[in-house]
């Protein structure tokens, strides 16, 4: 399973970034081989319109099984999502990366 987190920095220690659109990084942490996979979200942090469809669409090609963000996607970001039949999880902002997954596991954290 994959499990994609919006975070700022780039390991286990990171914040979850509250934002969706304009996350410093996406992290994917696959299970299956315990690794760490980091994406530079940078160029995205200073378009005007449409951060959130640009970064789904990164999202997409990866293909997580799980999506673990702070505040979710905006509208149209949430569209393009909806369409990778993906589970989406919502409220883990001021957690680390490890202390989401950990949440996640435990069904702490709310879906959308």
């Amino acid at each position: 399973m994959k499990i994609a987190f919006t975070s700022a920095g780039k390991d286990w220690d990171a914040m979850i970034d509250p934002r969706f659109g304009r996350t410093e990084y996406i992290v994917v942490y696959d299970d299956t081989t315990d690794e760490l996979l980091v994406l530079d979200n940078s160029e995205v942090k200073n378009e005007a319109h449409g951060a959130g469809t640009a970064t789904s669409q990164k999202i997409f090609e990866i293909n997580p099984d799980v999506l673990i963000t702070g505040n979710g996607p905006g509208d149209n970001a949430a569209i393009a999502l909806d369409k990778m039949n993906m589970k989406i999880f919502v409220g883990a902002e001021g957690l680390s990366l490890q202390e989401a997954l950990v949440q996640y596991r435990n069904g702490e954290l709310k879906g959308i």
